[in-house]
């Protein structure tokens, strides 16, 4: 054995073998290498995938976090807007409003300036609210604030501080007369005509000035004298402008003295109702009455209706007051009947307030029923200014009423606006001449002709005409040679109770 190991054969064959052992172990191992490179290279571009994912994701989350900053830096402003303006109109609302007042008040207090301050009420923007919808009353509302800010560039802080109220604070005007004019320009400028969604507006503002410190001390006193200033402006009809006096604040406790009376008035039965008889020029006797309100008071004696009308108009009394008046006039209207007299017809005053109620022909269908009066019997009177206050709600009213029997008349009629179109539409017998014209005649030869117009245009209408305020012969031969229907004044009888007015109608004389 030992021979054939050292044999050269024998010797390189184990060689070989060996050799091809070596090679087999050495592509092992080099697979191995390939195989752990190849682990490396996968893992390698696991890893980079796996970054690049990483950064995708983080680029997202960047992208995804700025936009959720930006969302909330946009929601803290609007929440700041709306803490601080108004939604609607884009102006300050009445937290900064209140505030800038604080700051200016500091700054008169350093003896820097003097604040003016406008207190700003659109006139019966409800009514127009009320018939036409919000959505166009929100329009009316942003136009006539863009119109307030182009109007005053020059003040320091305009707000809306409520749903039709706006304020304007100024620190630049130190005299009553530079207010006036900046008032009486804003006045002209929101007064122009409106077109809102097809609707041509006309809105006019009632607005009340004080002054900090001329009149107030303080600014809750400066507020309150605006707000004052403001309702002494709409009692006045709305359309001006007031500045607040002491005199107003005694005339706003007096009214509040005054109110309290006219309540209780009406609680204790001091209201009586009086009746001035219109003259049938035609037949010349008395055949209608005016019924008229007198308050009785039992320390200051009578009071004049301009002295209580207005008020109890604006308190909201009227309604009481008209309800009374036309449940009286009906009632006695039957009484006299029943006493043997001939029929008559009572002209009953409405109110606006009586009308926006809802209520009223249901009201008087009522007072028909309970009192026995027959409805052409009945006259109600209406002034024009009020009918065109909501001209298709009166319009319909109005039908329902004629529908009924009852008598209707457009009262101080040639004093508003109204047009032919819309007369015709109205379905009214009657046209009341204002005694302004009326005691024009003889004296002015306009009055005389709008009278004659009047007269003229209403019989071609088919409606009878009434004049009122006729004091004198002169006055009631014009009437009489233009053919109107009716007259009642001073000339054909003053007020009197109902005991006198029967008596006028037994006798159907004319107390002159």
């Amino acid at each position: 054995m030992v021979q054939s190991l050292n044999s050269p054969g024998n010797f390189f064959g184990m060689g070989f073998g060996f050799f091809v052992l070596l090679l087999g172990v050495a592509g092992w191992q080099v697979r191995k290498i390939k195989q752990r490179n190849k682990v490396r290279r996968l893992r390698r571009q696991g890893l980079f995938e796996d970054l690049q994912q990483a950064n995708v994701r983080s680029d997202q989350l960047n992208i995804e976090l700025a936009r959720e900053v930006e969302q909330r830096r946009l929601v803290e402003a609007r929440v700041r807007r709306l803490t601080h303006f108004d939604e609607l109109t884009g102006l300050a609302n009445r937290l900064l409003f209140k505030e800038r007042l604080e700051e200016a008040n500091r700054r008169v207090r350093q003896g820097s300036c003097n604040l003016s301050l406008l207190h700003i009420n659109l006139d019966r923007f409800k009514l127009l609210n009320d018939n036409l919808g919000h959505e166009l009353a929100d329009h009316v509302l942003q136009k006539m604030a863009e119109r307030i800010a182009k109007a005053l560039p020059e003040a320091d802080t305009i707000a809306r501080l409520s749903g039709d109220e706006f304020g304007v604070l100024f620190d630049a005007y130190t005299s009553l007369t530079s207010l006036a004019r900046v008032s009486t320009r804003l006045l002209e400028r929101l007064s122009r005509p409106l077109v809102v969604d097809g609707h041509e507006l006309i809105i006019s503002v009632s607005m009340g000035i004080s002054l900090l410190p001329d009149s107030a001390r303080d600014i809750a006193t400066l507020v309150h004298q605006a707000n004052k200033a403001m309702q002494q402006a709409k009692h006045l009809g709305g359309g001006t402008f007031q500045f607040y006096s002491h005199s107003l604040q005694r005339s706003t406790l007096e009214s509040l003295r005054l109110e309290n009376q006219l309540r209780k008035a009406i609680a204790e039965r001091q209201l009586n109702v009086f009746y001035q008889p219109k003259l049938c020029l035609a037949t010349g006797q008395l055949h209608a009455a005016e019924a008229l309100v007198r308050w009785d008071h039992p320390q200051m004696g009578s009071v004049p209706p301009s002295d209580f009308i207005a008020l109890a108009e604006d308190t909201g009394l009227i309604s009481t007051i008209g309800e009374f008046v036309l449940r009286q006039a009906c009632r006695q209207a039957c009484e006299w009947q029943q006493a043997g007299l001939a029929p008559i017809r009572v002209s009953v005053n409405l109110s606006g307030h009586q009308l926006r109620q809802g209520k009223l022909v249901s009201l008087v269908r009522q007072v028909l029923e309970e009192t026995g009066l027959a409805a052409h019997c009945l006259e109600l009177e209406l002034t024009e200014s009020q009918l065109l206050d909501n001209v298709e709600y009166v319009i319909a009213t109005f039908q329902q009423l004629h529908e009924l029997g009852v008598k209707l008349a457009i009262d101080d009629f040639g004093t508003g606006y109204s047009s032919l179109s819309y007369l015709k539409r109205f379905a009214v017998d009657y046209v009341k001449i204002d005694q302004t014209f009326i005691h024009g005649v003889g004296r002015c030869s306009e009055d005389e002709a709008i009278t004659s117009a009047i007269i003229a245009m209403a019989h071609s209408l088919d409606l009878k005409v009434v004049a009122e305020g006729v004091e004198n012969e002169a006055q009631l031969a014009f009437l009489k040679a233009r053919k109107c229907d009716e007259v009642q004044g001073y000339l054909i009888s003053r007020p009197v109770n109902a005991v006198e007015l029967g008596e006028l109608l037994r006798t159907r004389v004319a107390v002159l």
